[in-house]
């Protein structure tokens, strides 16, 4: 288990010899009344209050089923609210755009509409100089709030009295990373898209860096639309009639292995091995490595063998793929939908990454129409 903020205290934030930190210690603490005492280490979170928070005892209901309407179905397609001002830079043909000189926190419900439909049609978005990890948990929530109900981590650190955020947090001192990742393989790549266990998987997903190293930490981002796109029609049609399990069992006992809460009993559920986007209609890939487990009907070596090579050609596919570089102020929105990602471990472990997700759940995955 992680320590908890008290149990990390060794001085009050007036020690700190560093006073611009201080300061900053200071203000975000008086703008958000803290989890635990409010005492802190020398080289303490310039963003305390968000230090991931794990109760054994924090339990969740069984998520519930709800009607969907996508934001991006509302939206005004030449994105007026959004781009007005904007001046935006596509990282790659497929995936992926810079965003500059506009404020998350400032759009209308019109532009988050518009935000909705750019994400989907981007499937990554890079907002620049967001003050979006300074507004209030309560008005972070409601912005995120406006894209679906957000889903709440059975397993992962939260904020206390804030289970909506997911907080992923490493030092030299706590690397839950390692936990997921072992020293036996080459790399820790690991293509995933978030939660796909759930029945009504996320769409439009907020990532927002609150501390990230001088070099490295950043995010590979893949799009699934693409990656669909490069099969054969024999082949797609092929995947069209197929499901696959989602599971999260395997997350939920590695958290109880390692003494960490598993809030709520684990799922497995059944998506179409092939998605539709209910606005942009583009068809995707909806597997990952991370949480898809079988084909549905299929015996075991032929489902191996079928996800391996799908878990294969998205791995090998760097011209449909983007690195996503952080910078202070870096607000990240994806379409979960129809992307994959994966961390990259390849910053110093004394340095610190702290960042939060806020994960708007949004419709059942609709399957491709038989022709």
């Amino acid at each position: 288990m992680a320590p908890s903020v008290s149990e990390l205290a060794t001085t009050t934030v007036e020690s700190i010899t560093n006073g611009a930190q201080a300061l900053k210690l200071k203000a975000n603490q008086t703008e958000r009344p803290a989890a635990e005492p409010v005492e802190v280490k020398q080289n303490a979170p310039l963003y305390p209050y968000y230090y991931p928070y794990w109760d054994v005892n924090e339990k969740f209901p069984p998520t519930q089923e709800f009607e969907h309407v996508d934001a991006g179905s509302r939206a005004d397609k030449a994105k007026p609210h959004l781009l007005a001002n904007a001046i935006t830079n596509d990282l790659n043909p497929y995936i992926g755009t810079e965003v500059k000189g506009v404020q998350i926190s400032q759009l209308s419900k019109e532009g988050l509409d518009e935000l909705a439909l750019y994400a989907g049609e981007r499937k990554l978005l890079l907002f620049r100089d967001q003050d979006f990890k300074d507004l209030t948990p309560e008005r972070q929530i409601e912005i995120a709030n406006h894209f679906g109900p957000i889903q709440r981590h059975p397993t992962s650190g939260n904020v206390k009295g804030f289970p909506e955020f997911h907080v992923v947090y490493r030092d030299q001192d706590n690397d839950r990373f390692r936990e997921y990742f072992t020293d036996d393989r080459l790399t820790r790549i690991q293509w995933h898209s978030d939660v796909t266990y759930e029945k009504q998987p996320p769409s439009t997903t907020f990532f927002f860096i609150l501390e990230q190293p001088k070099l490295g930490g950043d995010t590979l981002f893949l799009s699934q639309v693409e990656a669909y796109n490069r099969l054969s029609e024999p082949f797609k049609q092929i995947l069209h009639g197929l499901k696959a399990v989602h599971s999260a069992v395997e997350q939920a006992e590695g958290s109880a292995k390692r003494g960490g809460p598993v809030r709520r009993e684990p799922v497995e559920t059944e998506h179409p091995v092939v998605r539709v986007h209910p606005v942009t209609g583009e068809k995707a890939l909806f597997v990952n490595k991370g949480f898809t487990r079988r084909i549905v009907g299929f015996k075991k070596e032929e489902s191996d063998l079928l996800l391996n090579f799908l878990f294969d050609h998205i791995g090998k596919g760097s011209d449909f793929q983007v690195r996503a570089r952080y910078e202070p102020g870096t607000v990240v929105v994806w379409d979960n939908r129809v992307t994959v990602h994966s961390a990259t471990l390849d910053f110093e472990s004394k340095e610190r990454r702290h960042a939060v997700r806020l994960t708007p759940q949004a419709e059942k995955p609709i399957a491709v129409s038989q022709s």
